[in-house]
């Protein structure tokens, strides 16, 4: 199978900012989710269990949805090459249900919401599955080279790593009186301008980032006669990826790396306003917490990190950042202390490398794993290692937020 849209060498710093763009969509889509999470338990009444199911529930239908979306896209036909198309229709289809995911009004009972949000999530999980597949696995074949492909992942990294330097401060505006009267109208509201912006941003790289056609390739048939057998060619796709080791090492690592930011972060909020400041008086420090540390990783620790990976290479590199990251979780226990927030601050830095090194190293790493995959098969299946890896980030999201 020829490998037609890998580019040799530099890629044009364009098309580094339109891949770019593409991930701070695919980034701003879950800070935001993230957030507005609260206003579920804290204005909406929605008890334990259910904020489990609408984690959990999702993550079950992407293990479907995923890899059949993997397999789609490294096996299209198209004058516009295998991803660009379900880019833009995933991207305008996530933009969509998520303004309309969000329409939750308290009038209503708790079990109605909890139905509809759960239902019009899965659209939205569809959405961004559609979007979020194709659009990773383009970052994966933009060059062959071994260190231009880390820039292209620093260089996203940086960009993407903004959603976290403006979506916390939707939590100020959210519980600003000045704003909106209450947070329930503010998050509905806020969910269609957000949707906009993300929804222009996620099309981007479909319009921009150039592919050539795939017409005459010999890919397998996307037809419904073809169906049953796409679906064991997924199983033998994903068998094969797991046995290569360094890729379920990479796997695994994100795993549990990207799901202890993700509960530290979830925890952060509710540590802030109930434990630091018992009762009122929180003021934009919960804001603080997550734009500060994003404003760390995307400054300083995404240039140091991408420099230490030329240095020492990319495992030596990411073993350093999580150290480094472990040490400020550990701090953590130490700088949590009621009525002195501006002590966390301190802890920030070094978990900033945790985030920072982890999409940044793995997305190049991935990049390498596949071209192991194709001297084992001879196949380029960008999409399938693609489903694997962020099925593993999505499931880490999914516990953390259980």
């Amino acid at each position: 199978m020829t490998h037609i849209t890998t580019t040799t060498g530099k890629v044009p710093f364009s098309q580094k900012i339109a891949f770019g763009l593409g991930m701070l969509a695919n980034q701003l889509f879950p800070a935001m989710l993230g957030i507005f999470m609260v206003i579920l338990i804290d204005k909406l009444g929605f008890p334990g269990w259910m904020v489990s199911v609408i984690y959990f529930v999702p993550k079950l239908f992407d293990a479907i949805t995923d890899p059949i979306m993997g397999f789609i896209t490294d096996n299209t036909k198209s004058k516009w090459g295998r991803r660009r198309q379900y880019v833009v229709i995933g991207g305008i289809m996530t933009g969509i249900s998520f303004a309309f995911m969000w329409q939750l009004y308290a009038s209503n009972s708790v079990n109605f919401n909890f139905i509809y949000f759960l239902l019009v999530s899965l659209a939205f999980y569809l959405g961004i599955t559609i979007f979020s597949v194709p659009f990773v696995a383009m970052g994966y074949e933009m060059s062959d080279d071994f260190h231009e492909r880390t820039s292209i992942m620093a260089t996203s990294q940086l960009i993407g790593q903004l959603a976290w330097v403006f979506a916390p401060w939707l939590w100020v505006i959210m519980y600003d009186p000045a704003w909106f009267p209450t947070a329930e109208e503010a998050t509905r509201s806020l969910a269609v301008y957000g949707a906009i912006i993300c929804t222009i941003l996620a099309v981007i790289p479909g319009i921009f980032i150039k592919s050539k056609s795939t017409l005459n390739e010999n890919y397998e048939p996307l037809t419904i006669a073809n169906a049953s057998r796409s679906f064991d060619l997924i199983i033998q796709g994903f068998k094969e990826a797991l046995v290569i080791v360094p890729f379920r090492k990479l796997c695994v690592a994100t795993f549990f790396i990207f799901n202890a930011f993700n509960t530290t972060a979830g925890f952060s909020f509710f540590i802030i306003k109930y434990y630091i400041f018992p009762g009122d008086g929180q003021g934009i420090w919960p804001t603080l917490y997550g734009c500060v540390g994003a404003i760390f990783t995307t400054v300083l620790i995404i240039p140091i990190v991408a420099y230490m990976s030329k240095v020492m290479g990319k495992q030596k590199a990411f073993i350093w950042s999580q150290s480094l990251s472990i040490l400020g979780y550990v701090s953590l226990l130490f700088l949590f202390v009621p009525g002195k927030p501006y002590l966390f601050l301190i802890a920030l830095p070094f978990i900033s490398f945790g985030i920072g090194s982890l999409f940044t190293l793995m997305m190049s790493m991935t990049s390498d794993v596949i071209d192991i995959d194709e001297l084992n098969t001879g196949k380029r299946r960008e999409g399938i290692f693609g489903a694997i890896y962020w099925w593993m980030v999505k499931f880490g999201l999914a516990i953390a937020g259980d």
